[in-house]
């Protein structure tokens, strides 16, 4: 791809603070590329072409930003103006590869809050709903449920770079969502403004983006929308719905917190089953008598083993008590009758929580409370709403036996329930 095939010029904006630059072009009017890169010194391009985007990235910046192709055929560089340097940036795929990454895709609904957004459509459909975004697209958007744990996420990643500064396992985050073109450049916009480095969007404009899902490797989607979420456990893709929590609770800036529960989510739901059927009584029997024996893997033990992969590179530098990532596990088995059961199981997979917390049928919100995780998986709504009313942002996993099994009647397609 050359600058020839774009529709428009492109839009870039330079993060003040990791030195990194991001492109976003337009390949078709329900497409949109984005790209990035790191500073890499002196240029040389043929024929680089210049825009101008006045204000775009701040007064710490000049606004001239300058498109070239390098000597390479078929691959574009970009190149930033600043006072007196010139910088170039790498082009297509200089991010890391999808099957090296950890790629967590995350709706738009769930970045940041669209309510207003929501009501225009519902009320008074698309065309001023599509309008209201237009007017409104220099305005950000407010930071939605997901958003503490997505900038959790870049500070992992920054930590990364600095100890593996050529490695590509890191996080990659995908805004996912099926809102049209049209929206593309208050999402922009707001990313920029907070400055986010998510280099992959997929606008799929008014469709599902359930069928992208694998193509994008992903490890992990995060929607408000639950049957979408629905859909992709389904497909066999860890998913949950994302909720915000009833308060505001600070979470930590540089370290990754992420709760688990254990059956129906990192588990199967193998022990739920024999409660609903037969009681705890016979539970507590029939763990007892399985001890040694690892139940099947849930919806996010891949999640977790992803999770463990990283926290091992910080371990291997010897940084094992400064590791910015912490799991948990948080679950309603009692230690004494069925606890051991659930680890021996993390331990034939190679796996390890850093804290194991059983509350034997206690409310997990206060517990949740003190973590503070950046958020918490549960397969049941009722521990779900429990924290949320505790400050936690919470997470919704549609496995197992504890779901109704009769989905609701489809949902209208909304161009931002995503």
């Amino acid at each position: 791809m050359t600058h020839k095939s774009l529709l428009a010029p492109p839009v870039c904006h330079v993060s003040a603070h990791n030195n990194y630059i991001k492109c976003f072009y337009k390949l078709s009017w329900h497409e949109l590329f984005v790209t990035s890169g790191q500073h890499r010194g002196s240029a040389d391009l043929a024929e680089p072409q210049c825009v101008v985007f006045p204000g775009w990235e701040g007064e710490s910046h000049t606004n001239s930003f300058c498109m070239g192709l390098s000597g390479t055929p078929g691959i574009a560089r970009w190149v930033w103006m600043g006072p007196g340097s010139l910088f170039a940036v790498g082009g297509l795929g200089h991010g890391p590869k999808p099957e090296n990454a950890i790629t967590i895709a995350v709706s738009s609904r769930a970045l940041f809050r669209m309510e207003e957004e929501q009501k225009i459509y519902n009320e008074q459909g698309v065309e001023a709903y599509v309008k209201y975004q237009l007017d409104h697209e220099n305005e950000p958007f407010l930071p939605g449920a997901a958003f503490p744990f997505v900038k959790a996420l870049e500070a992992v990643n920054t930590q990364l770079r600095e100890l593996y500064p050529d490695s590509e396992e890191l996080f990659d985050i995908v805004l996912m969502t099926n809102n049209h073109a049209q929206v593309g450049v208050r999402l922009i916009n707001s990313i920029n403004h907070y400055d986010l480095f998510i280099e992959r969007f997929c606008m799929t404009g008014g469709n599902s983006p359930i069928c992208y899902l694998k193509a994008y490797h992903t490890n992990l989607y995060l929607s408000s929308d639950a049957e979408k979420v629905s859909g992709a456990i389904e497909e066999g893709i860890a998913a949950a719905t994302i909720f915000s929590p009833s308060k505001d609770l600070e979470v930590s800036e540089n370290q990754l917190r992420v709760a688990f529960d254990g059956d129906a989510v990192l588990f199967s739901d193998e022990s739920e089953q024999i409660v609903k059927a037969h009681g705890l009584d016979m539970f507590f029997e029939h763990e007892k008598a399985h001890e040694n024996k690892p139940l099947a893997q849930g919806p996010l033990k891949g999640f977790l083993e992803a999770l463990g992969k990283l926290q091992k590179k910080f371990y291997s530098k010897g940084l094992r008590m400064e590791c910015p990532i912490r799991t948990y596990l948080v679950t309603a088995r009692s230690a004494a009758s069925s606890g051991a059961r659930a680890l021996k199981t993390l331990r034939s997979w190679g796996l390890e929580t850093d804290e194991a917390l059983f509350l034997a049928g206690a409310p997990k919100g206060p517990l949740l409370k003190k973590i503070r995780p950046h958020i918490f998986f549960d397969d049941q709504m009722f521990h779900v709403e429990g924290a949320k009313e505790m400050g936690t942002v919470a997470a919704h996993v549609p496995y197992g036996i504890a779901q109704k099994h009769k989905r609701p009647a489809q949902e209208k397609q909304t161009p931002n329930s995503k």
